[in-house]
């Protein structure tokens, strides 16, 4: 597995990092419906394109199976495949984060327990809570913080 920070994304990586997102999401977030995960999925090429940090992991055959964003030292993104999930490479990129680029802080969805309880393994803890996410959708984010 290597992990790359792409500067600049075409069209071919953007569509495999899609399919990452899509079906990393349909795993685990399933407070949403597929209604739902489409309106959000219109968002998430320019979201990829517009993150300061995008590092991806790449399995032996060269495809990405995993990816994270990062902001101003805030963990803004991590999907991992469903089939590498449970396999360290979620906490290798958060170490990876963490030491190149100072992450000591994170939002989380508050009905994905799965993603809290592995940033709660990883070091963080809550220290706010919101009622709804940036979007103002009904979906509770708690605020972590590395501690």
């Amino acid at each position: 597995m290597k992990l790359i920070e792409v500067k600049e994304l075409n069209t071919v990586l953007t569509k495999q990092l899609f399919e990452v997102w899509d079906k990393s999401v349909r795993e685990t977030h399933l407070f949403l419906s597929d209604s739902e995960i489409k309106d959000i999925s219109r968002y998430i090429p320019q979201a990829l394109s517009s993150i300061a940090h995008l590092i991806v992991a790449f399995n032996d055959e060269n495809n990405p199976v995993a990816f994270m964003g990062i902001e101003d030292r805030k963990l803004e993104m991590l999907f991992v495949s469903p089939g590498y999930r449970g396999k360290g490479l979620g906490k290798q990129l958060i170490h990876y984060g963490i030491e190149n680029y100072s992450i000591n802080e994170l939002g989380v969805n508050e009905q994905n327990p799965q993603a809290k309880a592995f940033y709660e393994h990883m070091g963080f803890q809550v220290y706010k809570r919101t009622d709804t996410d940036e979007q103002g959708n009904p979906y509770p984010i708690l605020y972590m913080r590395l501690v």
